[in-house]
């Protein structure tokens, strides 16, 4: 992990309170929920667009967790009841880094895209992937060269190398794509 690479991910959202004994709806925002959200794991909190844990909130242990519509219900210790947890309503969940499960060999973080270099097989400079972006249908990195912005579908039909360490990723556009 480089110097400048963030300590911390957001894994979820304290969603709203569900029921009277201290559940919160939580929506998860993380590839590997089953992880995360488990018995004994402790997430902090932040809010807005916090790459942080704030520091006046106290990190919440999970204690129990089902499965619930697209998410979860978690009750973390400490949590008794709707009031205490209606308290931490609207916050996000943050998880340690170093805490997280290990990627697989093709698994990377979008963070690590950001800054990269976007080139061709035939070495024809396409930019600097300035975003990245989490769409249903495909997630989209958003390149610019100078002026020139493109958005990229981060397919693996498309991608032929990621150089993590070379800061480089080579793609096979289909025809057309860069002239948009």
């Amino acid at each position: 992990m480089g110097r400048d690479d963030p300590r911390y991910l957001v894994v979820g959202h304290l969603n709203k309170p569900h029921g009277t004994k201290g559940e919160l709806f939580v929506w998860p925002l993380t590839d590997h929920p089953e992880g995360t959200f488990a018995p004994g794991v402790v997430l902090y909190q932040g809010t807005g667009d916090a790459s942080e844990p704030d520091p006046d909130l106290p990190p919440l242990r999970v204690e129990e967790v089902r499965p619930f519509r697209r998410g979860f219900l978690v009750r973390f210790g400490g949590v008794g009841n709707r009031q205490q947890a209606r308290d931490f309503q609207g916050n996000y969940l943050l998880r340690a880094i170093d805490e997280l499960e290990p990627r697989a060999d093709d698994e990377l973080f979008y963070h690590q895209l950001i800054g990269m270099t976007v080139e061709t097989e035939d070495g024809e400079r396409v930019g600097e992937i300035v975003e990245v972006y989490e769409l249903s249908t495909a997630d989209l990195l958003e390149v610019r060269d100078g002026d020139r912005s493109h958005m990229i579908p981060f397919l693996t039909d498309l991608l032929v190398e990621v150089d993590l360490e070379g800061r480089r990723m080579v793609i096979d556009p289909p025809d057309g794509l860069l002239d948009l």
